[in-house]
C-alpha cells in the first residue's frame, strides 16, 4: 500500500505546492498482500440479550448486538475485582505471598466459593486463584476487604478504575456480582475491561487459562468450558444469577490475533459457551488484524522552513495496528494531510501531519504523523534564506 494522494492544508501558490510534493516523496509503505477477499457474511444469530466480540489489540467491533445495554453482570463482576487487585499488585500495596485474614463475613458470602475457612490465613494469590478459576465469591469479599477494609469502600475502587477505563455504562455495588440494585454493566464496557486486564497485566492474565484449582483439599474446574474444546481459548470468566442469566467473556489467541468476545443473558450454560465460540470463530475467519506501522519507522518526511536540518521524519511513537476483512489488505487507501509550510523548530513527537487509511471509500482510521526527532531553528542564514522563499509565497 502507498500513500496514495498527499493534500496541504490552508492554499498556497503553485510553486509552494509543486516544491512540497517533491519534498514527500511517495513511498512503499508495507508490502501487500496476496489473499483474496473472502466475503464477508453477517455475523451468527446467538441466543444472548447482548454479546461483543471485538479484536484485542485494536478495540475494532467486529459484531454486536445491545453492546451499550445496562444488564446484571453476575460473577463478570470479578474481572473488575481482580483488575483493582492487580492495580494493587502493581503499585506495590500488597504482594502476591501476603496473607489475608478470612473474616466471618467472608466465610458466610452465599454462592459459589473456594471454602476458605473463617479465621484462618490464606495467601493473596490462593485467594486471586479462587476467584479466577473457582469463582469464589468468598475470596471476592476477602481480598476486598484486606485491600479496602470493608467491601462497601472496595465497591467504590471498582468504580473509580470503571470510570478511569471509560466504562460509563457501569456501576458496581459489591465485589462478587451477587444480585443487588443497581449492579450493572455493558458488554461494550466489559469489553474496555477486558482488553485494559489483558494489555496492563499479562503476567497475571494468563491464570485465566487454568483448568483446575485444588484449595484445602477440594478441587474445583474452571467453570469456562471453551478451555477444554478449543486450544486457543485462553479466558476470561463465567457468570451466573437468575437475573443475570449464564454469561461468558471468552479470549482467544491464533496465529498472533486475539479477539475477545462478550456474551450475556444466554439461556444455558451450553448456550453461552456455542454463542462464544461461534462469535470467535466468525471474527478469525472473517477478519484480520495486521501491522500497519512500527513504532519510531519513517512513514514520510516534511520539509522544515528554517530549520537546523532541511527534512524531519515522521511516523508513529507506538506500533499501529489495523483489523479488516480479511483478504482486503490489498484495497487500503491512503492519504496524507500536511500544511503547505512546515515551520522550525519542531520537538521530537510533536504532530505535523495527517494520515487517512480507507477502505472502500470509508476512512477506517485517522492518525497523526508525529516528528521523530528533534529539529530546532537553524542558524541565521538558513533562517534569512528560507525567510526570502516565503516572501515569494
Amino acid at each position: 500500500m502507498r500513500i496514495d494522494s498527499v493534500h496541504f492544508r490552508n492554499r498556497g501558490s503553485m510553486f509552494l505546492r509543486l516544491f512540497s510534493a517533491f519534498a514527500f516523496p511517495l513511498f512503499l509503505l508495507f508490502s501487500i498482500s496476496s489473499v483474496a477477499q473472502m466475503p464477508t457474511p453477517a455475523a451468527p444469530i446467538i441466543d444472548a440479550k447482548s454479546y461483543l466480540v471485538i479484536d484485542s489489540k485494536t478495540g475494532h467491533e467486529i459484531a454486536a448486538f445491545n453492546k451499550d445495554q445496562p444488564l446484571a453482570p453476575a460473577s463478570l463482576t470479578k474481572i473488575m475485582t481482580t483488575y483493582v487487585v492487580f492495580k494493587a499488585l502493581k503499585q506495590g500495596q500488597i504482594t502476591l505471598e501476603e496473607e489475608v485474614t478470612v473474616s466471618e463475613k467472608a466465610w458466610r458470602t452465599e454462592g459459589s466459593r473456594m471454602f476458605i475457612e473463617v479465621g484462618k490465613r490464606v495467601k493473596v494469590q490462593d485467594l486471586l486463584f479462587g476467584i479466577i478459576v473457582q469463582s469464589g465469591n468468598d475470596a471476592s469479599v476477602a481480598l476486598a476487604e484486606h485491600i479496602a477494609g470493608s467491601e462497601s469502600v472496595f465497591a467504590e475502587m471498582m468504580n473509580q478504575h470503571a470510570v478511569s477505563l471509560g466504562m460509563h455504562s457501569s456501576n458496581f455495588r459489591n465485589a462478587t456480582g451477587l444480585p443487588a440494585e443497581n449492579h450493572i454493566t455493558t458488554t461494550h464496557d466489559l469489553a474496555t475491561l477486558s482488553r485494559a486486564i489483558i494489555q496492563e497485566f499479562p503476567e497475571y492474565y494468563k491464570w485465566h487459562a487454568i483448568k483446575e484449582f485444588t484449595f484445602n483439599s477440594i478441587k474445583q474446574n474452571n467453570r469456562n468450558s471453551l478451555l477444554w474444546r478449543d486450544d486457543s481459548a485462553d479466558g476470561i470468566k463465567t457468570g451466573y444469577t437468575e437475573a443475570a442469566g449464564y454469561c461468558l467473556v471468552a479470549s482467544a489467541l491464533r496465529d498472533n490475533m486475539r479477539v475477545i468476545s462478550i456474551v450475556l443473558g444466554a439461556s444455558s450454560t451450553k448456550s453461552r459457551s456455542n454463542g462464544s465460540q461461534a462469535l470467535i470463530n466468525y471474527a478469525f475467519r472473517f477478519f484480520e488484524t495486521r501491522l500497519l506501522f512500527k513504532a519510531g519507522e519513517e512513514i514520510s518526511n516534511a520539509r522544515v522552513w528554517k530549520s537546523e536540518k532541511l527534512y524531519s521524519s515522521l511516523g508513529v511513537l507506538e506500533d499501529l495496528y489495523i483489523t479488516i476483512r480479511r483478504g482486503s489488505y490489498n484495497n487500503l487507501q491512503s492519504q496524507l494531510d500536511i500544511p503547505t509550510a512546515v515551520m522550525a523548530p519542531l520537538a521530537a513527537g510533536q504532530p505535523v501531519a495527517d494520515l487517512s487509511i480507507n477502505l472502500d471509500g470509508e476512512e477506517l482510521l485517522r492518525i497523526p504523523l508525529r516528528a521523530l526527532e528533534d529539529n530546532p531553528m537553524g542558524k541565521f542564514w538558513q533562517i534569512t534564506k528560507d525567510t526570502i522563499s516565503l516572501w515569494f509565497e
